[in-house]
């Protein structure tokens, strides 16, 4: 069983960074502890490593990471030979290899190095750390035939060392070559071969890393807009009109700080969405006045504009010759890189190639891995109306590029583009809805007015209500035009799902509507419910909640064992309460008998072995517990509040359940990941529903 994996070239400027992220992407959905290391490191940060450890959460010691600099390796072998250089860094490798479950080794960079044979150094480590090898082959500016020569010689390479190639990745090939490519090399080699095409976000420098290369002064900007991506460089000396034509999306503006004219136009077709840029760079030292630099503050909050020193040429040198890079100030750029990874790259096939050893445990991360994972197998559409929130914009840029979901977002077109265009994000991949506006409205106010006719409703009156973005929304999910809707960041919990009990109604098999949430502890994942929708259910709905929250579990990989929650436990207690829970749990046992239930049960004898071992010993529920039934909104929701806020636990949710399509509520405080998990399980929800996905109109 493979213990660590070996990701390496044959050459600088592979990109494997994308590779490197991706696979430690795979093996945190599987163990909870996975360390890196990195045998011959530079001088100065590594952007990776901090970007790992960040994203991933790593505990582990940053000195254990490394096995030595370059000079000291080199010095090494030439005192002593390749012999000793090996030993030293196997001895390295395994005091890291001893402390987790599985490890993730950084080959050798193939930068300014005194190596004369460097990959077989890496073939080497590779084979005296027992690693199984992932090499990396660049394409960048290169034919096909050559980037299909370079990968047959790299397998046989490394094969022929001796090495255990897991699979090859060609990666930064030209787009219009990367179906050829990938089908002339299928079935060619012994092992996968998947071919990744070059992706211009991930090698554009952000503002930010050229505002440091360059030594520019910030005049303008925030965090958010340093953080765009330059795609493009303009050169404006022009006319504004001609300027204003040669503009492209997510392009820097370079123009002599002395023409205030082009500085103003174009943050102003910024502004406009026409098209949106990632800043503006001002050279000669020159800087327009304050009323100027207030006016373009105005136009554009937040969109960068710099001040150089050096005229356009020098500049543009030097910017010419910056790549970006993948480091934990440039998040958007990791989101980028995984879902590249995992759109062109098997990772069900990798992981099993991997073979990482299973872990019982499922920490929070892992969950969420395992959403975006399952809401990405098959594809679906979800609605956020809430077009115009900073959160919801952020966190669809994240979907979109992880390849999560497909989007509709509503609200109107322009604000949702200026907004977008004033963070710096890229909407590029999803559909935007102005209610108001949308030739939908005419049939949804038809088709609400039928439904509500019994209430009194015109479709005069239709018409009003159906341009609010949560009616508009839910009718988009009712007439399949979108599989699911997540809203509640700025609405209320009534306003959001009020429109749902009204047009997508219950299931057959659901006596009402509840909710449960996923609570990830460190080491494992608890269902609860109802903490959010009924205040004081009967045993009838009660017994509803339950059978609901076990197939919500079952659903997203929790195995179902149910508390039904009480102050007593067994027949230790009577009472009007107490009996409520009993008698839920007997409908449960009649009506479900495949499932596994015990109540009433305190909470700490559902969840604590050693007090169930006293209370209720022999139950197959007591003390490993995992779907946890409350008996009232009232105790549901304060437990969820102390678990999430004392124990440090990740609260995902409120899901709905028992509603024929899925409509999923926010929490208003929620954050970016909040929203980006509870839009990963609408779409999960969606593929069970016996719908045909929405169409794309």
């Amino acid at each position: 069983m493979t213990r660590s994996v070996y990701v390496t070239g044959i050459d600088r400027g592979d990109g494997r960074q994308v590779v490197e992220l991706g696979v430690m992407e795979l093996l945190t959905r599987q163990v909870d502890r996975v360390g890196v290391f990195r045998p011959l490191v530079h001088d100065g940060p590594d952007r990776l490593f901090e970007l790992l450890r960040a994203r991933y959460r790593l505990a582990q010691d940053p000195a254990t990471v490394y096995g030595m600099d370059y000079q000291e390796a080199s010095l090494l072998q030439a005192e002593q030979g390749v012999d000793e250089l090996v030993s030293a860094l196997v001895d390295r490798f395994h005091l890291v290899a001893r402390d987790y479950d599985v490890v993730l080794v950084l080959g050798t960079d193939y930068a300014d190095t005194q190596f004369p044979d460097e990959l077989s150094l890496n073939a080497r480590l590779a084979n005296e750390f027992g690693a199984s090898v992932l090499p990396v082959v660049g394409g960048r500016k290169q034919t096909a035939e050559s980037v299909l020569a370079e990968t047959h010689n790299a397998f046989r390479a490394y094969d022929g060392l001796g090495c255990d190639v897991l699979a090859m990745v060609t990666n930064r090939v030209a787009r219009e070559d990367r179906d050829e490519i990938a089908e002339r090399l299928e079935h060619r080699l012994p092992v996968p071969c998947w071919v990744v095409p070059d992706e211009p976000a991930l090698s554009a420098p952000t503002v930010s890393q050229i505002a440091h290369a360059l030594g520019a002064r910030v005049v303008l900007g925030d965090d958010s807009g340093l953080a765009r991506d330059a795609l493009d460089f303009v050169f404006g000396g022009a006319m504004l009109p001609n300027l204003l034509a040669a503009l492209t999306p997510g392009c820097l503006v370079i123009t002599p700080g002395d023409r205030a004219d082009l500085v103003i136009g174009t943050l102003a077709a910024h502004s406009a969405g026409t098209p949106p840029i990632a800043g503006v760079l001002l050279t000669l030292n020159e800087v327009p006045g304050e009323g100027i630099l207030t006016l373009a503050n105005r136009l554009a909050p937040g969109t960068p504009v710099l001040s150089v020193t050096g005229n356009s040429f020098p500049t543009a040198e030097r910017l010419f010759s910056l790549e970006g890079k993948l480091s934990a100030a440039s998040p958007r750029k990791a989101e980028t890189a995984l879902g590249l990874f995992e759109r062109y790259v098997d990772t069900a096939e990798l992981n099993q190639r991997v073979s990482a050893p299973s872990s019982d445990r499922v920490t929070p991360m892992m969950f969420e891995h395992k959403l975006l994972e399952q809401a990405r197998s098959d594809l679906r559409r979800v609605v956020l109306p809430e077009g115009t929130e900073e959160r919801v914009l952020h966190a669809a840029e994240v979907l979109l590029r992880r390849g999560v979901c497909e989007l509709t977002l509503l609200g109107p077109v322009e604000q949702i583009r200026k907004k977008a265009a004033d963070l710096g994000i890229d909407l590029g991949g999803a559909e935007l809805i102005d209610p108001a506006a949308s030739e939908l409205r005419d049939s949804f106010a038809e088709k609400y007015a039928a439904l509500r006719a019994h209430k009194g409703v015109t479709v005069e009156l239709a018409y009003d209500v159906v341009s609010d973005v949560n009616y508009f929304g839910t009718l988009m999910v009712q007439e399949g035009f979108a599989d699911g809707m997540v809203s509640g960041s700025v609405h209320s919990t009534a306003a959001t799902i009020r429109p749902a009990f009204e047009i997508i109604k219950t299931k057959p098999d659901a006596a009402i509507v509840s909710s449960v949430f996923f609570m990830c502890l460190a080491d494992k994942v608890l269902v609860y419910g109802d903490c959010a929708v009924n205040p004081d259910p009967d045993a009838e709905q009660l017994a509803d909640i339950a059978a609901q929250s076990a197939s919500t579990a079952a659903r997203f990989g929790v195995e179902p064992r149910i508390a039904m929650l009480s102050y007593s436990t067994g027949t230790s207690g009577s009472g009007a309460d107490v009996d409520k829970v009993r008698e839920a749990t007997e409908l449960v046992r009649s009506r479900r008998p495949d499932l596994s239930i015990e109540g009433p049960i305190q909470y700490d004898a559902a969840v604590e072995p050693s007090v169930a071992a006293t209370k209720l010993p022999g139950s197959a529920v007591a003390g490993q517990a995992s779907v946890l039934i409350f008996p009232d909104l009232n105790t549901g929701n304060n437990t969820y509040k102390a678990v999430q806020r004392s124990a440090g636990a990740v609260a995902v949710g409120p899901v709905l359940q028992g509603l024929r399509k899925p409509v999923n509520d926010l929490s208003r405080g929620a954050l970016v990941q909040d929203i980006v998990n509870t839009v990963a399980i609408t779409a999960i929800q969606a593929q069970q529903s016996p719908s045909e996905k929405a169409s794309d109109q």
